[in-house]
């Protein structure tokens, strides 16, 4: 059952007001990458971020993420300031708050699917036996029960997949931020995926930024912006 308190604690929204951010090509030249990039997500809400690539997607989200820092602009997850906050600050929104997941899996292939799921639990020194029932609990509710104690070297690539969307959902955190999650996969094995996405962010009022140039996961988010320019505009199909 949902925890009231954490229902409350994800109605936050995720506001981005003036981002910018460039890097330096190895002859020094700088390259502009995001420029006064703005928008705002409310929480039970789906955003679509599409572009060509190189436009930038995988830096905005490891922005949003805080993985990297911006140049200039400010980061809001509610009360939580990502651009400004400290190193300290920062791994605790990571461990608590914000939930990733990757065009590959990066799974832990030696360790079975529930061990890879229940690994951030185990990170904040949760009971083992505790985390791992989660975990075995959660590939039920998605149909993979009986792929729990197995490898997931094992498993299949739609498989291993959907492993590490439970992996980035199982600390229930407030934005999901998903990079390509169905670049790897054809229609049958990543429409699931899109499907788990939805999902956890109607039930749990989370906020989900995926970058996609996948056009049906696109179009079944709430909200479709368009990276070009270093700037964000809203488009509809």
């Amino acid at each position: 059952m949902q925890n009231p308190k954490s229902k409350i604690q994800n109605s936050k929204p995720l506001v981005v007001r003036n981002l910018y951010k460039s890097f330096h090509s190895p002859a020094g030249e700088k390259i502009e990458v995001l420029r006064e990039l703005s928008f705002k997500a409310q929480a039970g809400e789906i955003v679509a971020v599409v572009g060509a690539s190189g436009a930038g997607k995988s830096t905005l989200l490891h922005l949003l993420g805080g993985i990297e820092r911006a140049d200039a602009g400010e980061i809001r997850l509610g009360e939580f300031d990502v651009t400004g906050a400290g190193a300290a600050e920062l791994a605790r929104f990571h461990n608590e708050r914000v939930g990733f997941v990757f065009q590959f899996h990066h799974l832990l292939l030696d360790l079975t699917a529930a061990e890879n799921i229940a690994m951030p639990l185990l990170i904040r020194r949760e009971p083992r036996k505790r985390s791992i029932e989660q975990a075995v609990a959660s590939l039920k509710e998605i149909g993979l029960a009986n792929r729990a104690s197995h490898p997931v070297s094992q498993l299949s690539g739609g498989e291993q997949q959907r492993v590490a969307v439970l992996r980035a959902l199982i600390t229930r955190p407030q934005l999901v931020l998903a990079d390509e999650p169905t670049g790897n996969l054809d229609k049958e094995t990543g429409d699931p995926v899109g499907a788990m996405l939805a999902s956890y962010c109607r039930s749990h009022s989370a906020i989900v930024i995926v970058a996609t140039h996948n056009e049906q996961l696109a179009r079944d988010c709430d909200h479709h912006l368009i990276l070009q320019g270093g700037s964000l505009t809203d488009f509809g199909f």
